[in-house]
């Protein structure tokens, strides 16, 4: 039986993006929310836009600028993208999953919602430690508790690696979809991508991996 309804916390890349699948397929009413925060990706406001209005499902937008104004970063200032071995990447946002999971609870109690899907992972984490189990766990009580409401954050991809998460596009019947009409590049570019960012390399190393487990062409 599917459970009610449910808020997707919603970039339009392939993660968030199979999540929304996943979400459509276990609840009976889905809506999105994407946040703009000033992300060099910025196209990806249209590309979830775009594909929210696809699948029929409501979508918001709300406005997270001041991320920009008090953290620098890759993905918030033009800074080149740097991996460093056992640093956490400096496309690490500090903050991001706090305050987006905290506004999209605010966001569902108005919209009479208690189950909020995001699609973090622990497993494919790059070091960011608001990708971890224990956080959304722990926030997930603090939310309770600050709100007096049952959310139950939902995180199907959380013990999946990336081509595990392609995998459950493809049961989702969704695996051209999300491989087309996704945007995960930081550098703005749809599909496969810039091929040179750490998010591409993570994406297209994924694929490659489901690709040659299943001999898809």
């Amino acid at each position: 039986m599917k459970r009610q309804s449910a808020l997707v916390v919603f970039s339009g890349g392939q993660d968030s993006t199979t999540c929304l699948f996943w979400a459509m397929k276990h609840y009976e009413y889905v809506e999105t929310v994407t946040f703009s925060y000033g992300q060099r990706h910025s196209q990806e406001l249209e590309v979830a836009k775009e594909i929210a209005a696809e699948q029929g499902v409501k979508h918001h937008i709300l406005d997270m600028s001041l991320l920009g104004q008090i953290t620098e970063n890759a993905l918030t200032s033009d800074i080149a993208i740097e991996t460093k071995d056992g640093e956490v990447p400096n496309t690490f946002v500090d903050g991001r999953n706090h305050l987006f999971l905290s506004f999209a609870a605010v966001l569902a109690k108005q919209r009479n919602i208690k189950d909020i899907v995001t699609g973090v992972c622990q497993t494919d984490f790059s070091g960011y430690p608001d990708c971890r189990d224990v956080f959304v766990k722990s926030l997930n009580v603090t939310l309770n508790l600050a709100m007096d409401y049952e959310f139950v954050i939902q995180t199907p991809l959380m013990w999946l690696d990336k081509a595990e998460t392609w995998e459950l596009a493809d049961r989702l019947g969704k695996f051209d979809y999300v491989r087309q009409k996704t945007l995960t590049c930081y550098n703005g570019i749809r599909g496969t991508g810039c091929g040179q960012c750490p998010a591409c390399h993570l994406r297209q190393a994924g694929l490659e991996k489901y690709l040659s487990q299943k001999g898809k062409n």
